[in-house]
């Protein structure tokens, strides 16, 4: 994984604990979003790509959010967790729009921290549920309408599917149809839900009792 704050002693003390984990190895490390990406091509270059970013938010003088964006645009199989502040809903709204996996807040615990690393290599969506409750009150309120009624019953079910935490790969596997079929589909469930990112849609169907278990 790369390790990306712009705070020195942070990334020391993240790093520190992250390599006593089992599973986690950190294979680089960067001070900004601008030099995230410049790690990532040098090591994407030696064939050490790293497969899940940590990912501070409030940097200068290229944010998290920023740096998100980008590294989504040229690397769609990262997965980013976003290290944030709590009440700092804001900018996480942002970073799930850009394209993060989830989110866990900066003094959790070590094992909190790594297992958030360890659910976003799964393809789950580490969400820390002291944010949760404000990030999904920003999603769109539809309590006079029913976004999902839009929804085709093909359309529903792949939403539970990404609720689940599975990439576009998995359920075209899952359902039997081609990749670009699934993420035509994913474009579609977004447009009509008015939503910006599978996890915003993952969100949105926990909120609204569509994900299984929920």
């Amino acid at each position: 994984m790369l390790l990306v704050d712009d705070h020195e002693v942070v990334r020391a003390g993240l790093r520190a604990f992250l390599e006593g984990e089992s599973g986690v190895q950190v294979i680089g490390e960067a001070a900004d979003g601008g030099r995230a990406l410049e790690a990532l091509a040098r090591l994407d270059a030696a064939g050490n790509r790293p497969e899940v970013i940590l990912m501070d938010l409030k940097m200068e003088p290229v944010d998290g959010v920023q740096a998100t964006r980008m590294i989504r645009a040229r690397y769609d199989a990262i997965e980013i967790v976003a290290l944030t502040s709590f009440g700092d809903e804001e900018r996480v709204r942002a970073a799930l729009a850009a394209g993060a996996s989830g989110y866990v807040l900066k003094d959790a615990d070590a094992d909190e921290v790594a297992s958030a690393i360890r659910a976003a290599h799964r393809g789950e969506l580490p969400l820390d549920a002291a944010v949760t409750r404000g990030v999904l009150g920003s999603l769109p309120d539809h309590r006079h309408d029913d976004p999902a009624a839009t929804l085709t019953v093909r359309e529903q079910e792949i939403l539970r599917l990404i609720a689940a935490g599975m990439a576009n790969k998995e359920i075209a596997a899952e359902l039997l149809i081609t990749e670009r079929t699934a993420r035509t589909h994913v474009s579609n469930i977004l447009r009509k839900l008015g939503l910006e990112s599978r996890t915003q849609a993952a969100l949105w169907a926990i909120r609204e009792g569509i994900a299984e278990g929920s």
